[in-house]
Order: structure tokens, then sequence, then C-alpha cells
């Protein structure tokens, strides 16, 4: 990347001193008493935020100084205006681990890891993680990869992990080995039966509270469903 000079950094910190004035002013009480249920620490509209992000369009280095500031909502801009394949395999390494609160970690995997040419690097490093946070982005990737390329996943192993430390695992963790399992069951008729087995044996999230007309996250009632859907 190319040297930034004084006078590219000075407007670069006035650019960021004047976004983060108007990410606060965005700020709404409700808005972060929600988000902070679910574990989140900001209280910043997610379309006002993404308005910002359309208006300011893909600027790497304002990115990564919106990212080193460590504020929630500066973060989740930082990676709607990065480009996710700038970042190298230790600079995704270091952001998930540095990205502890829930809606930052899912974008970061979402919306840079997935398109970044280190994704199965990644995967395969955080998924045997003794972090469970990172372990979580590990199987959210995994996931992703039961969906669309399982060549050369061990999908019998992956159950053999679901079946035995779900149950226990931390909530992050538990809901991404919960996803995976309700991909595996719906992706993969010879897997199925086993798959509803251990979510019904289980029970992860069967009483999780579910709106009127949305899939619950209970793996055999996700299965079910989408299977369902698919025959129709």
């Amino acid at each position: 990347m190319a040297e930034t000079t004084v006078a590219e950094k000075s407007a670069l910190e006035a650019t960021v001193s004047g976004l983060m004035a108007e990410l606060a002013s965005l700020e709404e009480p409700r808005a972060r008493e929600v988000n902070e249920k679910h574990g989140d620490d900001h209280g910043v509209n997610l379309s006002k935020l993404r308005a910002i992000a359309k208006r300011l369009k893909t600027q790497q280095d304002l990115s990564r100084e919106l990212w080193a500031t460590g504020e929630t909502a500066a973060r989740l801009l930082a990676l709607l205006i990065c480009r996710p394949k700038a970042f190298g395999g230790d600079e995704l390494d270091s952001m998930l681990r540095d990205a502890r609160t829930p809606k930052v970690q899912d974008w970061l995997v979402n919306y840079v890891v997935k398109k970044s040419p280190h994704a199965e690097e990644m995967r395969v490093a955080w998924f045997a993680d003794s972090d469970p946070l990172v372990s979580s982005a590990g199987w959210a990737l995994t996931s992703e990869r039961v969906v669309k390329k399982p060549e050369g996943l061990d999908l019998v192993q992956l159950l053999d992990i679901i079946e035995a430390r779900m149950k226990e695992a931390p909530d992050r963790l538990q809901w991404a080995m919960n996803h995976c399992l309700a991909q595996i069951g719906i992706e993969f008729p010879e897997h199925r039966a086993r798959a509803l087995d251990i979510g019904e044996r289980l029970e992860v999230l069967k009483d999780y509270p579910t709106p009127p007309n949305c899939t619950s996250p209970f793996a055999p009632a996700w299965i079910t469903e989408m299977v369902r859907r698919q025959s129709v």
C-alpha cells in the first residue's frame, strides 16, 4: 500500500472524527436497549449506518482507521466500506480476536472473511481454536461450506463433534454448531435422520422464543420446515 502523506493523514483523521460525531448523533436509546440484550454495545439504527456506508462507498484506509477506534458502530461501518480481499490472514485473525461483540463478529465473518481468499485457511484455524468465540466463527464458515462447497468435508465427523459438544458449549458457539447441524440435515438426506435425532435428544434451542411466521432455530423444526419448502 502506498505511504499516506501528512496531508492525506490529516484529512483522514478529520473524516474519522466527523464520522464518529455523525454516528454519535444517530444514537437511539431504544436501539441500544435492544442491542444490549443481544450482547452488543451500540444504539445506531443499522439502516442509517448502511446509508452512511453507501455514501462513503469503498475506502480501505478509512475502514482501517474506523476499525482502530475500537467503537462498535465505527467498526460496523468499517466492515461495510472495506475491501475484503485487501486483508491478510494474520490481519483477519487479529480482527476476529478483537471483535468481541456478536454483531461485529457476524459482520466480519459474513461481509469480509467469506469474500476473502483466506476464508478456508481461517475456517480451519478458527474451527479448532480453544477460544469459543473464535471457534464459533470457524463453525460459521463450516456451515457456509456445508451449503456451498461440501466436497472434502467429513460430515460424519462434524456430526460426531456436534453430538458430543453442542449441549454444553457456550451460547455463541452452541448457536454456530446448531446452525451447522441444521444445514447438514437440510442439505444431505443421507444424514438427515441422524441430524434430527441429535437435535431431538440434545434439545438445544428447543424453547427459543420465535415470533409468529418465523422458523424456530431448534434444529429438528428448522430442518423439517426447510425440507418441506424444498418439496413444495
